[in-house]
């Protein structure tokens, strides 16, 4: 089965076009580490270990804001598949479409 999923490249799709001449996709909410092993197959776990690390690089956001933003980067490192299909504002009132056609990191 093929899910969809819409993936902003940066605020306003600041990435979008290294993103498509690269043909990646990327997201890193201001977490910069390696999630290789820190990948449960819950959302929520993972939620509760960087919500707190997420609220300290951006102070003044909700909780809420920690949460959205934590369970979309694991929904990315985790959930999307291969045959899966992303669809990217381009930032010019356009949407790229992007099949995953291998494994990636």
């Amino acid at each position: 089965m093929t899910n969809y999923y819409r993936i902003w490249l940066g605020q306003q799709s600041a990435f979008a076009d290294e993103c498509k001449s690269g043909s990646f996709i990327g997201v890193d909410y201001g977490i910069y580490q390696d999630l290789t092993n820190e990948l449960p197959d819950r959302w929520q776990e993972f939620n509760e270990k960087f919500r707190p690390i997420w609220l300290d690089l951006h102070p003044g956001k909700s909780k809420i804001s920690a949460g959205l933003s934590c369970g979309a980067l694991h929904t990315v490192c985790k959930g999307i598949i291969q045959e899966d299909i992303v669809l990217s504002p381009d930032g010019r009132g356009s949407y790229m479409v992007g099949e995953i056609v291998g494994p990636f990191r």
